[in-house]
């Protein structure tokens, strides 16, 4: 009787886990990111601008990216739709540029 190799379990590691409250204009806004990875594999990802004054609803989430419900998605302003996604760093740009679009559009 021949027993398989036991596999070393990956634990998974919350790497990311940063919240940054706004001030000036955007007083009581906050910016979200965390990120869990299992070894150097990314599993889990969430990115979000949180702004209640701006959105009513999703809990004041004006836009965010995450992997949960099994696929990637976009939140803009309670609406989801899913995306496609190459990698994190590419998505975080995306995230990058679409919240600069969104002060940039406020501030006028």
């Amino acid at each position: 009787m021949s027993r398989k190799p036991a596999t070393k379990a990956v634990k998974r590691e919350k790497r990311v886990d940063e919240t940054l409250h706004l001030s000036g204009e955007r007083r009581g806004a906050v910016l979200k990111e965390e990120v869990w990875y299992e070894g150097d594999r990314l599993v889990k990802y969430s990115l979000a601008y949180i702004n209640p004054r701006i959105c009513a609803v999703d809990n004041g989430r004006v836009l965010g990216y995450d992997n949960t419900h099994q696929y990637h998605h976009r939140h803009f302003r309670g609406k989801t739709e899913e995306i496609a996604f190459s990698n994190y760093p590419a998505l975080v740009a995306r995230f990058e540029r679409e919240l600069h679009q969104l002060w940039k559009e406020e501030d006028e």
